[in-house]
Order: C-alpha cells, then sequence, then structure tokens
C-alpha cells in the first residue's frame, strides 16, 4: 500500500458545456489517465501567448539596451533569449506528457522522494516572489488610474480602500480561473488575449509614433559581449523563471501530439508576443535614454497622449493578471507536492493568502521594497536554472514514470533510493547552484562571465554535465526504473 498525494479521489462524471467548464477540477498532483490527456499544442500556444502579452514588458527591452546595444542587437538578444529560454520550457511540458504529472512530482523520479523537497521548496519560493510582485504592480496600476480620473496623486497610504480594494480583486480573479482548473485556465487565456491583446497593440502603435527614428538609426553597435548579457537578461527574466511550470501544463497533452510541437508552441506562443515588447522597449530606450526602467508605470504614460494612460493601465493590470493565473496554478501543485493534504482548489487558495499578506507587507511596511525583493528572486534563478539542467538530462532516458511511486513517499517507492535521495542528482543540483553563486564573491565578481551576465550558464552547464557524467537517469531507454 503506497503513501498516497492529495486530490487523488476519482472525479464525479463529466459535463458538458459551461457546467464542465466551471467545474472545479479536483486532479491533484497524481497522474492523469490517458483519457483525460486530450489538449492539443495550439493550447499550449494561447497559455503561453497570454501569460506575456503585458505591456509591463517594454522594460524588458529598454534593460536589454542599456545605452549599448542598438536597435536590431537588441532584437537578436530578445529573440534567442526569449524564444530559446521558452523551448526549454516546451521540452519539460515533454516530461508532463510522458507523465502525466506536474513538474515537481515528476522531479520526484530525477531526485528522489524525499531529495525532491529541495527543489520544490526553490520553485514555490520564486513563485510565490513573482505573485506578490504581479498584486503589488496591479494595484499600483489601478492607484495610477484612480490618479488621472480624479487628479490627485493616490498612494496606498492615502487611499487604504482603493488599494485593499485592488489586491482583493486581483486576488479574486485568479482565484476564479486559478481554482477552477485548467480547462478555463485554457479557455479564459485564449480569449482574453484576443481583447487585450488588441488593446497592448493599440497602446504600443502610441508609443511607437513617439520614437526618434533618427536615433534609432544613428546608435551604434555595441560589443558582441553586450549581446550576450541581452540574451541572459532575457532568458533568465522570461523562460527560465517559467521552466518548472511546464509539464504542469504539458501534462494534458495528447500522446499524439508530437514533442516537436510541444516545444514549438511554448516558444512561439511566449516568443512572439516578448520578441514585440523587447523592441518596442529597445525603441523606447534607444530614442529617450532618460526612460525610467524601475518604474514603467508612470513613465510610460509620458510618452502617450493623455487620454491613452487609462487604456494603457488596463492593458497592464490584464497582462500581470493573466500571467498571474499561470503562477498560480503552477505553484498550486507545486505546494501539494510538498506532501499538503488537501484539494487543489485550497492549495490555491492558500497561496493567494500568501500574496495577500506579502501585497500588504509591500505596500504598507516598506517605501522601496523593490530592489531586494526582485535581487532575491533573481538569486533564486541559480538553484532553479540547476534543476532544468538536471531535469532535462534526466529526460534523456527517462521516458516513462511509474505513478504509483510518485505519489508514494515511503522507502517502497522506486523513487526512494538511498535514504530517499537520488545522490547523484543532488550532487550535480548542488555543485551547479555553488558554481552560479561562486561568481558572487571577491576575484570572481568582476570575472569575464559576471561582468557578461552569465553566471547562469555555468549553473546549467555544470549541473547537466555532472548528472550526464554521472549515467543520468536510472532506467533503462524507454522504461522506467
Amino acid at each position: 500500500m503506497t503513501v498516497s498525494e492529495p486530490g487523488a479521489a476519482p472525479l464525479p462524471e463529466q459535463a458538458t458545456g459551461l457546467r464542465s467548464l466551471l467545474q472545479v477540477e479536483d486532479r491533484g498532483i497524481e497522474p492523469l489517465p490517458l483519457s483525460e490527456q486530450t489538449s492539443r499544442p495550439a493550447e499550449l500556444f494561447w497559455i503561453w501567448l497570454a501569460g506575456n502579452i503585458s505591456i509591463l514588458g517594454l522594460p524588458l527591452g529598454a534593460w536589454v539596451v542599456a545605452g549599448v546595444l542598438n536597435f536590431w542587437q537588441a532584437l537578436l538578444a530578445g529573440t534567442v533569449g526569449a524564444v530559446g529560454s521558452f523551448a526549454i520550457v516546451g521540452l519539460i511540458s515533454i516530461a508532463g506528457q510522458r507523465g502525466g504529472a506536474p513538474s515537481l512530482t515528476l522531479s520526484r523520479a530525477t531526485f528522489g522522494s524525499l531529495g525532491n523537497f529541495g527543489p520544490t521548496i526553490v520553485a514555490i519560493l520564486s513563485r510565490w516572489g513573482w505573485e506578490t510582485v504581479n498584486a503589488v504592480t496591479a494595484v499600483f496600476a489601478i492607484l495610477s488610474i484612480g490618479t488621472v480620473l480624479t487628479g490627485t496623486a493616490l498612494t496606498p497610504r492615502n487611499a487604504v480602500w482603493l488599494t485593499v480594494s485592488a489586491v482583493l480583486v486581483f486576488l479574486a480573479l485568479t482565484l476564479i480561473v486559478s481554482g477552477i482548473g485548467h480547462h478555463l485556465l485554457a479557455l479564459f487565456q485564449q480569449w482574453a488575449t484576443y481583447i487585450f491583446g488588441a488593446l497592448t497593440i493599440i497602446v504600443l502603435g502610441f508609443i511607437i509614433t513617439r520614437v526618434d527614428w533618427s536615433a534609432v538609426a544613428n546608435a551604434e553597435a555595441g560589443p558582441a559581449s553586450a549581446v550576450l548579457i541581452g540574451i541572459g537578461t532575457v532568458a533568465a527574466g522570461t523562460g527560465l523563471a517559467w521552466a518548472n511550470s511546464g509539464a504542469d501544463l504539458g501534462r494534458y497533452q495528447s500522446p499524439a501530439a508530437s514533442p516537436g510541437k510541444l516545444v514549438f508552441a511554448s516558444a512561439a506562443g511566449a516568443g512572439i508576443p516578448l520578441v514585440i515588447m523587447v523592441g518596442a522597449g529597445s525603441l523606447i530606450a534607444i530614442s529617450n535614454p532618460q526612460f525610467d526602467t524601475d518604474n514603467p508605470l508612470s513613465s510610460i504614460p509620458e510618452l502617450l497622449p493623455p487620454w491613452m494612460s487609462v487604456p494603457f493601465l488596463i492593458a497592464a493590470f490584464a497582462g500581470l493578471l493573466l500571467s498571474n493565473n499561470i503562477s498560480v496554478y503552477s505553484s498550486g501543485l507545486t505546494l501539494l507536492t510538498l506532501g499538503i493534504k488537501t484539494r487543489r482548489i485550497v492549495a490555491v487558495a492558500i497561496e493567494l493568502v500568501v500574496s495577500l499578506i506579502g501585497s500588504m507587507v509591500f505596500l504598507y511596511l516598506f517605501d522601496n521594497f523593490y530592489d531586494a525583493f526582485i535581487g532575491f528572486i533573481t538569486l533564486l534563478a541559480i538553484p532553479l536554472t540547476a534543476w532544468v539542467g538536471v531535469f532535462l538530462v534526466d529526460m534523456l532516458k527517462r521516458t516513462t514514470y511509474d505513478s504509483d511511486s510518485l505519489l508514494d513517499l515511503s522507502p517502497r517507492s522506486r523513487y526512494w533510493y538511498t535514504g530517499g535521495i537520488e545522490w547523484r542528482a543532488m550532487c550535480a543540483w548542488l555543485i551547479g547552484i555553488a558554481a552560479g553563486f561562486i561568481f558572487r564573491f571577491p576575484g570572481l565578481a568582476d570575472s569575464w562571465i559576471t561582468v557578461n551576465g552569465l553566471p547562469w550558464l555555468v549553473t546549467l552547464l555544470v549541473s547537466s554535465a555532472l548528472y550526464f557524467l554521472a549515467g543520468g537517469a536510472r532506467c533503462a531507454a524507454g522504461k522506467d526504473d
């Protein structure tokens, strides 16, 4: 008898139409039966497109330029960084298709039933961080709308009711979509993309009319090293941050869908809006070097006619919501992987309570918390990237998963290994993390790798190479251990 995880109760008979769409998904982290793996790659395309259409992606293009690159170099960095990193998300979605389970649940087969707790905790902390940033930024968007409409500068302290209401509305909308489950998430993301994607394009159109094209044409090319930094900046801030969510969405993909199509759908779905945003952001930065990348909610409206400020802020709020929907859905599953025995929708609610507390702390106890908070999330990118390296190598051999063992946290599980830990994978992960963080120490902080923003790449290469040399997944080709 195995120690089963929450959410394993049988589902009621499938309803149809609207009832089916609004039926709360009770699937937790247990692997899906083949009868429920019916989605097509186009679903992944729309989910990732929606999650990346936020107008707040413009500062990413400005960061890439950083006063060094010209437009074409920035566009190249944005394309390689965004498309390449989301191709990794697509690769991990293949594991979801194979095993029918979320990313960090499948990761038990890689790191061991107990060893997997380390990567899981890192993943949860990272998602909590980004969800708090999403909620807080959405609140500032609402406060900015109030400022435009009333002519009075609104802040969390002088507009308490509006602030609290904005947080609650943002989290309630997230709960509706992420809490009900995968089918509503997929449909909502697609239709919301049509509406808010169109609004985003309109806003971009007005912004581009303000571009100083002579400055863009005369911008000098930067060194190749700066392009590498740009690629790393985009990759770390986009696909690599989402990598551990790949299988959470890919688990619903039909076995008939080719792996190549899953990779293409993820890379194209996220890549299209991100390349547009990076390109537009680079145009802004080149023609307006004073653009404040740290405060896009105030600096971007300065590039627009006054009457476009409210549509921009609405687009910003919607983009944050679409991204948050994916993040909370994914982090709810990751929370269950820790062994919390509850329904999936309760796990989602727990995630949102954490976001509520984090948002209130940020809004009322700190005057300038963004730099420290983003720095903390950036630190977590190193262990997340090390996990990606090990997990991808594991997929080379492990094409199937033992469903019972994925849910069994006892020594009877095939994935118990030695003391609950797969030490080859664990050591590769830990050494990869150390390889990335070592560049923060004196003597290496000014090294070529650090200056060019490549510690994450070192982490990826070290973790994957070590696990590969150690033999990779402990199973025969095409057959689980």
